[in-house]
């Protein structure tokens, strides 16, 4: 029988022209099995406090174990530094702008537009969602899914399965992963898996684990700004209700028990909180030695908190060893957005500073990252569905807004790769008060407009010689030149990425409220 070949070159030229239309390099292309995507989120997790990125807080050796096996990403930046419209942002690789999802306070997502588990599940995936959503309308592109209503709680939480509302009795950041693991051996092993675990934790009011309550009783240094003048800065750094000082609640400070714990687990919480909460009492703190008491109360109150999501991720590892499933599944770890931990005496996020623009960001595929790796290039939430779709061998639609970071985990960086980033954030008037920004950053500088009536104007930072971002250079001569080109920059990424002169009326929070005057810095 004659054997039937196909020419050489015929070959190749369906090789490529396959991996062209999947935007897949030729190298994956090859391989006969797609990956499983694991996708670890975590809500408010800042880089400050992962010793991957040198933490002098807390070691997270699980989530370490992702870095050292893949890649660390130094510079992943947020489109819009809020929880919802971040989740939005990697649903649908696009801003806020363009998938409709400004705020928390009055925005709802659109499930019937395109999302890259939607993509998956049409492309062939298994596609599940645990955890926390906080998009208030109900998930879709998923074929399973069991989440937190709103922000959840981290107790005994109500869930949502499928539709079905039920309550699960335990601690939310062990409930979320076991959930996770049982979905995983469920699963139908004959096709590839989409997981999406997402973590309540660290999110205020930052509840421990109980069994970490007496591992974080430490002193922890404090950091170099806590107790920052905002000299050199603008009415909106002045203006907002984000401080140690003056913001937290008896909750957020363990002062009063949460409502939700079971009687055992009062009776835990009280035995560690209530004989230093009569300590505290007795001292009668005023002043920074009161600030400084809450920083302590709460970094040991959020790191407890980090602890059990590293000790998920471990377990999440663990089983895809055991399972044999490590070599052929990428795993993400990433957080909606960055998070204050006392710096400028803030707590929460929502700014274009670097503590809240910038989240942790690590990947692992093996046979793809090199080990141990770190990236310094301008990665963000919005290059999430672009990789993952790449990865899968998913067509990308060309109306996303961000870059697969695929190129970037082989070690390749495009010659065209972004050099500049846009950010802008909406969710005034609102809790905390910070104003509406936008604005462009670079690896030194940022260029930020605070546009509320009344109270228009810029502010330039440049990072190299004022790393912690305490004054603006807006307006200095020797500045000028840097100034013009950051604006014309600007100008140019609001036009590419069609960002709408005035701001749409769905983004807007009614009854709006002139700014108040600002107060003067508490001390």
């Amino acid at each position: 029988m004659k054997r039937t070949t196909i020419p050489t070159l015929l070959l190749l030229c369906l090789l490529a022209g396959a991996a062209t239309l999947c935007r897949v390099d030729p190298a994956r292309a090859a391989q006969s099995v797609r990956p499983n995507i694991v996708f670890i989120f975590s809500d408010d997790h800042a880089y400050q406090a992962l010793s991957a990125y040198g933490s002098r807080l807390i070691r997270t050796p699980n989530l370490d174990r992702i870095a050292r096996g893949g890649t660390r990403f130094d510079r992943c930046l947020v489109t819009n530094s809020i929880c919802g419209p971040s989740r939005a942002v990697i649903l649908t690789g696009k801003y806020s702008h363009r998938n409709g999802f400004y705020n928390n306070t009055n925005s709802r997502f659109d499930g019937a537009q395109a999302t890259f588990p939607k993509l998956l599940q049409r492309g062939g995936y298994q596609t599940a969602m645990i955890g926390k959503w906080h998009l208030v309308s109900d998930p879709t592109g998923f074929d399973y899914w069991d989440i937190l209503p709103g922000q959840g709680q981290y107790y005994n939480p109500p869930m949502i399965r499928n539709g079905e509302r039920l309550r699960r009795d335990g601690y939310v950041t062990d409930i979320i992963t076991d959930l996770s693991l049982e979905w995983l051996g469920k699963r139908d092993t004959s096709r590839p898996f989409l997981l999406m675990c997402q973590h309540k934790a660290p999110h205020r009011e930052w509840a421990p684990n109980l069994k970490y309550l007496e591992p974080f009783d430490r002193r922890y240094p404090e950091p170099d700004t806590l107790f920052d003048d905002y000299r050199g800065r603008g009415i909106a750094e002045q203006n907002q209700d984000m401080t140690l000082a003056k913001t937290m609640t008896e909750g957020d400070l363990k002062l009063s028990a949460p409502a939700y714990l079971n009687p055992e687990q009062r009776a835990a919480w009280d035995a560690y909180y209530e004989p230093r909460n009569a300590e505290f009492r007795r001292a009668n703190l005023r002043g920074e030695a009161l600030v400084r008491w809450r920083y302590q109360r709460y970094m040991h109150d959020y790191l407890g908190c980090i602890a059990s999501v590293d000790e998920s991720v471990g377990r999440v590892l663990d089983y895809l060893k055991e399972n044999n499933l490590e070599q052929n599944t990428l795993v993400i770890y990433a957080s909606d957005q960055g998070f204050y931990l006392g710096e400028h005496w803030w707590f929460d996020k929502r700014w274009i500073f670097e503590e809240s623009l910038r989240t942790p960001l690590l990947v692992r595929w093996p046979g793809v990252t090199k080990p141990g790796s770190v990236s310094r290039a301008l990665v963000s939430n919005l290059d999430v569905a672009e990789t993952v779709l790449e990865a899968a061998g998913v067509p990308v639609p060309a109306d996303m807004q961000g870059r697969s970071l695929v190129s970037l985990l082989q070690g390749r960086r495009p010659r065209d790769w972004r050099r500049s980033f846009y950010y802008h954030y909406y969710e005034y008037p609102g809790p905390h008060s910070v104003a509406k920004h936008y604005g462009v950053v670079t690896d030194r500088h940022k260029l930020v407009h605070f546009y509320e009536p009344g109270w228009n104007y810029w502010e330039l930072f440049d990072r190299r010689e004022d790393p912690k971002e305490l004054r603006s250079v807006y307006g200095q001569p020797e500045y000028a030149e840097t100034q013009r080109r950051l604006e014309a920059e600007l100008t140019r990424l609001r036009a590419e990425l069609k960002v709408p002169a005035q701001d749409a009326p769905e983004s807007l929070i009614r009854p709006a409220r002139a700014p108040n005057p600002p107060p003067r810095p508490v001390r």
